[in-house]
């Protein structure tokens, strides 16, 4: 425990928390005076170590909850207790968010991943039932000194960029299974390599995550989605078969290629795409998610829709259609929110429009329905489109991003023009239904629902040209 690493570690993740948070060491004072000292923790202890530990701090101390909360008493701003059975105190200072739990002993349920909690005695113990090394190391805030304990070597492995378990990874994952997902998440996150036993692990009881609730899985899975290098992550999901369980749609794209019917490797064009779009996240403002999400989703619908050319060749007839509804499908399985799986959807299903705009031959009535067929959206599928390009040939590829510009800037000269971004008829509900003498009714919509396409056809027609063809079009309709 006096290696050179840890004296190293313990350094780097002492100076990185007193950087960050150097208030803490007053409320250490506190547990320690009581003798019950303060440990920062699991993955904290981690990410100081890497120099990227946020304003989100976990502790753990000898001291039973109530005794927890009456050391952060006048400490923290506010204080809750929603974690309580489970032996945990919340609590804010600034910008700080901590939770400080009393040690745990854990034994869980086979058939179940809530733990039965019991307090532990000791530091060692608490940390033994963590999901894996490079999260089972403290760094203890005693007043007069600072220790690093690691009991499992965590340090090593993290040195060696390696994930390995304090225990056996069957014992680890049999009593979480969610850990299998941690693992896979970790590797994108982190870069770390899992240890052969780890993998082999997940291999032969990725079924357990069936008990895991859909929810937990999402959040693992966004996370493993928004990190660095999901790439990695997804891979590990397919080449392990946890993607069979959480988003079978994703191994489907590995479609068999024969010397005849030759096409694209669409698991692979997908992940490329993805790595593109992400590339062009600046445009959305960073790290988006329906963005990540349309990428590996956008052409879920070609195994479905796969059809033999005789003669050689592959084609994928309304495979954005039909992606459309699975991709909607599968997120809703995975309890996404309303609005994220309703945009996804949106782009998957619009993200072969921009190949019939051929070298730029839409009418400007064309351009206008993409504008509103996309709506809030423009910007997603902008990158979308240019993302799912992935030819090897330069030429091509110029050809493609030159005639995509185009489409953009005569977006942006319309826009300009006719206020794109709002597209309405010239004349709203209530003015239809003042000019018509008619009360609200089928017929105010159907009205309104014609001025519209004129306004996509025609561009603004102005108060007095729009009043003219709703009287000559209620002429025809009465």
């Amino acid at each position: 425990m006096n290696s050179p690493l840890h004296a190293a570690a313990q350094q780097l993740a002492l100076s990185e928390l007193g950087r960050l948070a150097p208030e803490v060491s007053e409320l250490a004072a506190r547990f320690s005076a009581s003798g019950t000292p303060l440990a920062l923790v699991g993955g904290c202890v981690r990410d100081a170590i890497l120099g990227r530990l946020s304003t989100d701090l976990d502790f753990t101390t000898e001291a039973r909850p109530p005794e927890i909360k009456k050391l952060l008493q006048g400490w923290c701003d506010s204080i809750w207790e929603t974690g309580i059975e489970y032996g945990t105190i919340s609590g804010s200072r600034g910008e700080l968010q901590i939770e400080v739990t009393t040690y745990r002993s854990e034994h869980y349920d086979p058939e179940s991943r809530k733990p039965q909690v019991e307090f532990g005695d000791s530091l060692e113990g608490d940390l033994r039932r963590r999901d894996f090394t490079i999260n089972a190391m403290a760094l203890v805030l005693e007043e007069s000194s600072t220790r690093f304990v690691d009991p499992f070597d965590g340090i090593t492995a993290l040195n060696e960029m390696r994930l390995s378990t304090p225990g056996t990874p069957e014992e680890s994952f049999s009593d979480d299974p969610l850990r299998i997902m941690r693992a896979i998440r970790f590797a994108a996150q982190l870069g770390v390599t899992p240890d052969a036993a780890v993998l082999n692990a997940i291999e032969v009881m990725r079924d357990r995550l069936s008990i895991i609730s859909a929810e937990r899985i999402r959040e693992e899975f966004n996370k493993l989605l928004m990190s660095k290098n999901p790439r990695v992550g997804l891979s590990l999901m397919v080449s392990t078969g946890v993607a069979e369980i959480v988003i079978p749609e994703l191994p489907k794209l590995k479609l068999e290629i024969d010397e005849h019917h030759r096409h694209k490797d669409v698991y692979e064009h997908s992940l490329i795409v993805l790595e593109q779009a992400i590339g062009m996240e600046d445009r959305l403002g960073g790290p988006n998610l329906v963005i990540r999400l349309a990428a590996i989703l956008h052409d879920i619908g070609k195994p479905k829709t796969r059809a033999l050319i005789p003669g050689g060749g592959v084609s994928f007839h309304h495979h954005e259609v039909v992606g459309a509804h699975l991709a909607k499908s599968r997120l809703k399985a995975m309890r996404y929110s309303n609005d994220v799986v309703d945009a996804v959807s949106k782009l998957v299903e619009l993200h072969l429009r921009f190949h019939g705009y051929g070298s730029g031959e839409w009418t400007d009535s064309a351009v206008r329905r993409y504008v509103r067929d996309a709506e809030d959206l423009l910007v997603h599928l902008h990158v979308l489109t240019r993302s799912d390009c992935t030819t090897r040939n330069a030429r091509k590829a110029a050809t493609l991003a030159a005639t995509y510009d185009d489409l953009e800037a005569r977006i942006a000269r319309l826009a300009e023009e006719e206020e794109l971004a709002s597209i309405r008829p010239d004349l709203d509900g209530n003015e239809i239904m003042e000019i018509l003498d008619i009360k609200p009714s089928r017929k105010v919509g159907a009205a309104y629902n014609h001025l519209m396409e004129l306004r996509l056809d025609r561009g603004p027609l102005g108060r007095e040209v729009a009043i003219e063809e709703l009287k000559k079009w209620w002429a025809l309709n009465q």
